[in-house]
This record gives structure tokens, C-alpha cells and sequence, in this order.
């Protein structure tokens, strides 16, 4: 009579581990994950938002995990793990903040065919927020990057930018949707074009 019992308990417990490890297996694959990583430096909130913004359209790729922090909150192995980096900035006396130059010159991993985006605030027009994106994507290139911007279309014509830049100051309603809808574009299209890379692979 045991051994009745212990034949059919040893079949079940069977088909249950099998069960089991095929249901474990999607979680384990991570074929179809993007690990996009936005790093920024805020003074006053502004790059912060437009941060947000930038991690949120991330977000609207399938599979995309996105981690949003501070530049001085970020290791190394946050450099490692993920597949798309955008840097964040605002514009001081025409070029990036000393935090984030900082954060590009101390780290010492190599980011080769990692996909880079930048974004920069600043208080007025010509203050060189343009400066401070290319300034990012100049040392993203320098490291082996693969650097990529939103796209728009406007009246049928399709172009594409090198990055973000909002204007902040006080003669401007600060982060406007226009900007904060950019900045969820930019998100978006780094996020897309590594995933699209990392499929490829």
C-alpha cells in the first residue's frame, strides 16, 4: 500500500517542480528589458523636473526600467547595469554644472555602444543651454557612446534634435509643457533606440 501512496506523490511533486520552473523561466529572461538610467543635478528643482519628464517618457517603452537619481547618488555599478544613460544639467556661465562635470570626469567605466541623451535648463535664450547638451554628448561620444535625440514633426516635415534645453529664468513662465513634453520625447526616443539595439545583439 506505500508503495501505491509514494508512486503517485513522486509523479505529482514531479510535474509540480516542472510546472514551476517553466513558469520561472519569463522572469528570468531579460531579453526583452531596457535598463535606462537618468541621472541629473538640481539647484533649484528645474533640471529635476524636466528629469522627471525625461524618465517618464522612458517609461512609455514596453520593458523599459527606468531608475531616475541624482548624479552624486550614482556608482559605477549603476553604469554597468544599464543600457541608456541620459545626463541632465542646468547651464552655468554657458556650460554644464561642476557636479555633473564632476560626475563625468570620476567615473571610470567604459560605456561602449551604451546609448547617451542630454538635457540641459538655463535662465535665459543664449545662455548656452545648447552648449551644455553637446558638452554631455561630446564626453558620452569620447566614451564610446552611441548618442541619440528626439524626433518632431511639424507641418508634414520630420527632423530630429541633438538633446533638450529649457529656459528657466525669470523672464520665463519656467518648465512649460511644450518643454516638459520634449523632454518625455527625448526619454522616449533614448529608451527606444536601445532596446532596438539590444534586440539586434
Amino acid at each position: 500500500m506505500r508503495k501505491l501512496i509514494v508512486g503517485p506523490l513522486a509523479v505529482l511533486f514531479t510535474c509540480v517542480a516542472w510546472v514551476g520552473q517553466a513558469s520561472a523561466t519569463p522572469t528570468e529572461s531579460s531579453s526583452d528589458t531596457v535598463r535606462v538610467l537618468v541621472v541629473y543635478h538640481s539647484l533649484t528643482g528645474n533640471t529635476r523636473t524636466l528629469a522627471e519628464a525625461v524618465a517618464e517618457g522612458a517609461r512609455e517603452v514596453a520593458g523599459a526600467e527606468v531608475t531616475l537619481k541624482p548624479v552624486d547618488e550614482v556608482g559605477n555599478e549603476d553604469l554597468e547595469a544599464c543600457d541608456a544613460l541620459l545626463i541632465g544639467s542646468p547651464t552655468y556661465w554657458g556650460s554644464i554644472a561642476t557636479p555633473v562635470k564632476a560626475f563625468i570626469d570620476d567615473r571610470r567605466v567604459f560605456m561602449g555602444d551604451k546609448v547617451g541623451g542630454a538635457f540641459a535648463t538655463g535662465g535665459s535664450d543664449g545662455g548656452g543651454k545648447e552648449l551644455a547638451v553637446l558638452s554631455i554628448l561630446t564626453a558620452m561620444l569620447n566614451n564610446g557612446m552611441i548618442v541619440a535625440g528626439p524626433h518632431y514633426e511639424e507641418d508634414g516635415i520630420r527632423f530630429g534634435g541633438f538633446g533638450v534645453a529649457a529656459t528657466t529664468g525669470s523672464d520665463s513662465p519656467g518648465l512649460d509643457e511644450a518643454e516638459l513634453s520634449r523632454g518625455r520625447l527625448l526619454g522616449e526616443r533614448v529608451a527606444t533606440v536601445a532596446k532596438r539595439y539590444r534586440e539586434s545583439r
